[in-house]
């Protein structure tokens, strides 16, 4: 079974091969590729530029819902300028998008659930992504957020095929091996470009896409019975000679999926490196990770050319988030020896703005913001929708390293939503706790993201400022032994200090993800991070006998290793995401309809004033001689006076700055 993935047309089959003539680029985009009439000439190159969008989370225009005003950091308005440049300059282009598109902004939130699409409406993100004449779409891991049915609903408004090669039908047997495809594997795009003599040729590209497996663990709840997924490197070594048998010249792979060094297991979320060794690629377009590529981060990286932007030799491009970039890569292809083959390449990621100066580079182009006026104004209505007030600012600058009234509210919010939910259950009188993570902690995303409320009117904005994420509320039951396990793979967030080394050391360690940085509220406890980490960012246990959680209590009682305790969390975490230990869906006590967002309006709006403050129910052990370091943004310097356990080191003048906890 395939998926009708072109609006008012018929469900394209597996393999097909979809022919376009040139045809003028919409929104005054790009104007006719050149080419020039006559019979398909003799051998000479052919050049060929690919342009890749990627984890655009419904950041269509150059706005920021959070903040309420126009923002030069990022935005799918800026990115269409690009695009339009870099068409401009080759007379023969393809335009691919990547995923994670209908999730991520208020915007997207507000198509989805606040007033859902109605049936035969195109959705916003393809009204741009139609004008822009994208050639082929692939399904990101959050496309699956909203489920099945609002998925299927808004990519049949695509005038374009989408792929998705390793997420099968469920058939209920138990054997993934006989499981049909639930979306159109691949297609192999016809074009007609012009070659370097002028002369016009006919180009078969094959396309094929991929999505992190862990999609049955994120959204269990959706795709449960529903559908399974295969393993990336597998499906690819499966369908990448079919599609060569089938007569094209090129491939194109779009896994949604990030780089990572090292061993690449079975079933593993990020395997672009695998699949530059498969035979047949010849180019990748990659995401996931919100990284840049190729850019210095990947610059020890095994097999990578940072000049040409090639992994394993193959040109390969990942263009951040939020379209912040755009990716590029150009190809020469060459038909001497009778079929097309990649003579020479380079890839490269164009930005929006320039990181140094923190200036913009390129305007938005108007004709997006024209597309979805009606969209976007009524976004603005509902996140100034006034929800309660607040007598002082409510920031995440230093949620990182010390207990933070950005989500000391959830964890409030959760365990009010809780009490509610399990009174008169067998569970009611289980001591309640909550679980909560930073989600906007600058890094990679820049150092402007961060939650900061100014004091006054609370609204949905600043709800979705707090909660970025349309998760839903669950609740587990664990033991102590369990929860303390939990807080040891939080803990993992630190680097290890050497009591004797160094007077300054590096506490944050880059390579955790903040949103796995849980908070747990309703217990007290104390990390030790002399003690090398527990577990390693991939929930992996690799010093057993090392402990960082000290003097954990509840209620001033210390936690006993098989006291019952019921922990209020989200469904990603519940369901096993972030790979703690211990949770794998199967604890799941309280599975909630409603979404983390609604248990924090209903919490605030219950409140009068609100006093947004930590309870200090858990910190950072000093470390005597030691300063412990940390970067966050420069815009917490002035949360300063009131957060005590902080001081500045430095202003780094790049919209960052170095502080320290304060013994």
């Amino acid at each position: 079974m395939t998926v009708d993935t072109r609006s008012r047309r018929a469900p394209i089959p597996q393999g097909a091969v979809l022919r376009r003539p040139l045809r003028p680029l919409a929104l005054g985009l790009a104007g006719l590729i050149a080419c020039t009439a006559g019979t398909t000439a003799s051998a000479a190159e052919l050049k060929l530029r690919i342009l890749e969008t990627t984890d655009l989370h419904m950041n269509l225009l150059a706005w920021d819902y959070y903040q309420d005003k126009p923002t030069d950091e990022y935005g799918l308005a800026r990115t269409a300028t690009l695009i339009k440049a870099a068409r401009a300059e080759a007379k023969n282009s393809l335009l691919f998008d990547n995923g994670d598109l209908i999730q991520g902004s208020p915007l997207g939130d507000y198509v989805a659930r606040v007033k859902p699409l109605p049936a035969g409406q195109v959705h916003p993100a393809y009204k741009v992504l139609n004008a822009l004449g994208v050639d082929a779409g692939n399904i990101g891991n959050h496309e699956f957020n909203y489920g099945l049915p609002f998925l299927r609903q808004v990519i049949a408004g695509a005038a374009f095929p989408y792929v998705s090669a390793n997420v099968t039908l469920d058939d209920g047997d138990g054997n993934p091996a006989n499981d049909k495809p639930a979306f159109t594997p691949y297609v192999i795009l016809e074009r007609s470009f012009a070659d370097e003599t002028g002369a016009k040729r006919t180009l078969k590209i094959g396309v094929i896409g991929f999505v992190p497996p862990q999609i049955l663990t994120w959204d269990r709840a959706q795709l449960t019975g529903r559908v399974t997924v295969q393993d990336i490197q597998e499906t690819a070594r499966r369908y990448v000679p079919e599609i060569r048998a089938k007569g094209a010249d090129l491939v194109v792979a779009i896994p949604h999926s990030g780089f990572e060094r090292g061993e690449t297991p079975r079933f593993a979320e990020n395997s672009v490196a695998r699949l530059a060794e498969i035979p047949g690629i010849d180019a990748i377009l990659f995401g996931h990770s919100h990284g840049e590529f190729p850019g210095r981060f990947f610059a020890s990286y095994p097999k990578v050319d940072l000049a040409r932007g090639t992994i394993n030799g193959v040109p390969s491009v990942m263009p951040g988030r939020w379209g912040d970039h755009l990716g590029v890569v150009d190809l020469v292809l060459d038909d001497s020896r009778g079929a097309w083959k990649v003579k020479d390449s380079r890839a490269e990621i164009r930005p929006i703005r320039d990181r140094a100066t923190r200036k913009a580079l390129v305007e938005p182009d108007p004709l997006v913001a024209q597309l979805i006026a009606p969209e976007h104004e009524a976004t603005l209505r509902y996140v100034r929708g006034e929800v309660a007030r607040s007598t002082a600012p409510i920031t995440s600058y230093f949620a990182q390293v010390a207990d933070d009234p950005s989500v000391q509210l959830v964890n409030n919010a959760q365990i009010a939503y809780a009490k509610r939910a399990l009174a008169g259950t067998e569970y009611e009188g289980l001591p309640i706790v909550s679980a909560a993570a930073p989600f906007k902690s600058g890094g990679r995303m820049g150092w402007s993201y961060y939650t900061d409320i100014p004091a006054g009117t609370l609204s949905i904005r600043h709800i979705a400022d707090l909660y970025i994420y349309p998760n839903t509320i669950k609740a587990v039951k664990l033991s102590g032994a369990q929860v303390r396990e939990w807080l040891e793979m939080s803990a993992g967030a630190f680097r290890r200090i050497d009591p004797q080394g160094p007077a300054e050391q590096a506490l944050i360690d880059e390579r955790y993800v903040p949103y796995n940085f849980d908070m747990i509220d309703g217990l007290s406890y104390r990390i030790d991070v002399t003690q090398p980490a527990r577990y390693d960012v991939a929930g992996k246990l690799v010093a057993p006998e090392a402990r960082r959680i000290v003097d954990l209590r509840h209620q001033g009682q210390p936690v006993k290793d098989d006291a019952p305790f019921i922990v209020v969390t989200n469904n990603y975490r519940a369901a096993g995401g972030g790979s703690f230990p211990g949770l794998d869906g199967r604890q799941i006590v309280m599975d909630a309809p409603d979404e983390n967002r609604e248990a924090l309006v209903q919490y605030l709006r219950s409140a009068d004033r609100l006093d947004p403050s930590a309870d200090g129910n858990w910190r950072i052990q000093p470390v005597p001689g030691v300063s412990l370091r940390f970067t966050s943004s420069a815009a917490g310097i002035a949360q300063l006076p009131r957060t005590p356990q902080v001081r500045l080191v430095k202003d780094n003048g790049d919209g960052s700055a170095l502080y320290e906890l304060v013994r």
